[in-house]
């Protein structure tokens, strides 16, 4: 059982305040998911972050087949950090942790994402030329993104 890591990290020029209103808002998701994806909130993201929270999804994460996507935000600590588990969906596990802290002119933003893929060996085959660029690309665009939106961190 193969199991991966995707961690990223990005500074921005904003408050720990702003950063989290943004971020803990599940609605703002599809603001920074390239719209290729055809991401859409189906329930859950009526009400600020909550543990427990079930949020549905449906996404085109590849060759255009919509795939139902459903998360529950398992940890809130407000202003530093909230985690969402995959319950189902296209990852045998998906386990996210998204942390902002405090830095000199702006916050640091850091995603660390642990995920094992179905399959099994072929799942694991697929990784470096599909599920791997797939996923630095959607959070290369987040990236961009989050810069377009709130400006480019000087610290």
């Amino acid at each position: 059982m193969k199991i991966y890591r995707l961690h990223k990290k990005q500074n921005l020029p904003i408050t720990i305040a702003q950063a989290w209103e943004f971020l803990s808002s599940p609605k703002n998701l599809k603001t920074i998911t390239p719209d290729y994806m055809g991401f859409n909130i189906i329930s859950g993201a009526d009400r600020a972050m909550y543990p427990g929270q079930i949020i549905q999804y449906i996404v085109t994460p590849i060759l255009g087949i919509k795939t139902k996507w459903v998360t529950e935000i398992t940890h809130v600590s407000h202003q530093k950090y909230f985690v969402d588990e995959q319950r189902f969906g296209p990852y045998a596990l998906w386990h996210h942790k998204h942390f902002i802290n405090e830095i000199d002119g702006g916050v640091e933003m850091e995603d660390i994402i642990d995920y094992k893929l179905p399959l099994g060996i072929l799942g694991q085959l697929a990784h470096p030329f599909l599920v791997q660029p797939k996923l630095e690309e959607i959070f290369s665009y987040r990236q961009k993104k989050l810069i377009e939106l709130f400006g480019i961190y000087n610290g």
